[in-house]
């Protein structure tokens, strides 16, 4: 039950992540913006500030489509390597050969 939970929650951060991504990246070009006051800039991270957390992109983090595993990850397949070699040795990959597992 907690490797769907993860997946649902890593799929709602990339849904924020795109809802949030150009309102963050004009707050960010303001903020970072040398020519304009102080004033303006401040208010401009406050407002970044009150974004949700997970609207951010590096919260995001790469995770297994089936079992929610972040480590070892195959970003073309995007599938943990536990679960590429029970695919693999099931037969539902086509092209991949069970070698000596």
């Amino acid at each position: 039950m907690a490797k769907k939970a993860m997946i649902e929650r890593e799929k709602k951060r990339e849904r924020l992540v795109a809802k949030y991504a150009a309102k963050r990246a004009e707050l960010k070009e303001i903020a970072n913006d040398e020519s304009r006051p102080m004033e303006e800039r401040f208010k401009a991270r406050l407002k970044l500030a009150k974004l949700p957390r997970n609207s951010s992109a590096t919260r995001l983090h790469n995770r297994c489509q089936l079992t929610g595993r972040p480590h070892a990850y195959y970003r073309k397949l995007k599938i943990s390597r536990i679960a590429l070699r029970e695919l693999g040795s099931a037969g539902q990959i086509p092209g991949m050969v069970k070698s000596s597992w």
